[in-house]
């Protein structure tokens, strides 16, 4: 004769009851947790498996299940599965070992056109020469299997992650030789300031310009015309996808440091003759009795023997310049100011032409002219000597 179920009693204290709740209303838990929780409280209230079965939408002997957990290991603990033995591991540490060893070598040294090791491709050799190696449980190696053991060493051999290597062994003298110019230039604009009022002053005028160039400034032109924006339906213009190639400029600038004032050429190219043309330009923009301090980077054009030749017929202190290390472009302030014009004028220019074009970077150039913008140079700055 069948006998009443009894039912049984699960022991919550009011922080249990209240950390169930919030369990059971929430969005971000897994969903046999928020499941768990439901059940509980449900029996809490009606100590029936069978009706909290119903109630929360699951078997009566998945609510029997969680309640007899919830009296062996507490109401919180139950509603995480209990630990299961599972299958023993078939690949041994030592072949994990020898897997992991081979993935930090390229695929290229093992034989294969890669370069890199793919996961397919790291399984299938492993299958191939695992037991060639000792490790005959590779025999039946899967790429989840790789993704997996890879992941626990955090090791991802099919991705390349990019540095530069210091190659210039005079990095740090370089850079203060670059830095005690900036120096210069602070020291001048407080001169500057305090002798506004006087009228004359001993100091030798100089000038500091900042130089480089910005090569392969592309001439694009439209297909059709762009279509303006149409306020409420269109909000940005629309420009057809295809276009034409008219080449590409080189820009050539450098910017006065103490003024603001940028010198530039747009040429074709940027080879030691248009260096040598811009040397001209500056020569002329300021007068015999300045010294014109330069600071530009290893261009071979800077350097050349055309370059020097030209520099070699000039008087005496009226040139000098200052290069950059190698890798240290960054020192050079034109940088940022080529940034912010490429970001303002040359931002999805078109241009019919590459006069065109020439034209509308020397326009951008007399714009920035009329409102300079004076650049300094503080990272560092307190060291130089």
């Amino acid at each position: 004769m069948a006998t009443w179920r009894q039912a049984l009693e699960v022991v919550m204290t009011d922080e249990d009851v209240a950390r169930l709740t919030a369990l059971s209303r929430s969005r971000t838990e897994p969903a046999s947790r928020v499941q768990g929780a439901q059940m509980l409280l449900a029996y809490r209230e009606n100590p029936s498996f069978f009706a909290v079965g119903q109630r929360v939408g699951v078997h009566h002997q998945t609510v029997q299940r969680c309640i007899e957990r919830a009296l062996a290991y507490g109401p919180l603990m139950a509603l995480d599965d209990r630990p299961r033995p599972g299958k023993e591991p078939t690949i041994t540490p030592e072949a994990k070992a020898w897997l992991v060893s081979l993935a930090c070598d390229k695929a290229k040294d093992h034989g294969y056109p890669h370069e890199l090791w793919t996961t397919r491709l790291l399984a299938r050799h492993a299958r191939e020469h695992g037991a060639a190696a000792g490790h005959g449980c590779l025999a039946n190696l899967v790429q989840g299997t790789v993704c997996k053991i890879l992941g626990q060493e955090e090791i991802k051999p099919h991705k390349v992650r990019y540095h530069l290597e210091r190659r210039d062994a005079d990095f740090e003298q370089k850079m203060a030789e670059v830095l005690c110019v900036y120096r210069e230039v602070q020291v001048l604009k407080k001169a500057a300031a305090k002798a506004k009022n006087k009228s004359k002053t001993s100091r030798k005028p100089v000038a500091i310009v900042s130089y480089d160039e910005k090569p392969g400034i592309q001439a694009i032109a439209t297909t059709s015309p762009d279509l303006p924006p149409v306020p409420g339906t269109y909000a940005t213009f629309s420009r057809d996808h295809e276009y034409k190639r008219h080449g590409t400029l080189s820009l050539l600038a450098g910017i006065d440091l103490l003024t603001g004032k940028v010198h530039a050429l747009v040429k074709d190219r940027h080879r030691s003759r248009e260096f040598i043309e811009f040397l001209k330009l500056l020569n002329a923009a300021y007068p015999a009795g300045t010294a014109i301090k330069v600071i530009l980077d290893n261009h071979s054009a800077h350097i050349s023997r055309e370059t020097q030749a030209w520099l070699a017929t000039q008087p005496a202190g009226r040139f000098a310049l200052t290069f950059t290390p190698k890798h240290g472009s960054w020192l050079n302030l034109i940088e940022g100011f080529f940034s912010k014009f490429a970001r303002s004028v040359l931002r999805h220019i078109r241009v019919a032409s590459k006069q065109e074009l020439k034209q509308r970077i020397m326009l951008g150039i007399k714009d920035v002219n009329r409102y300079p913008v004076i650049h300094t140079w503080s990272y560092k700055l307190a060291e130089a000597a």
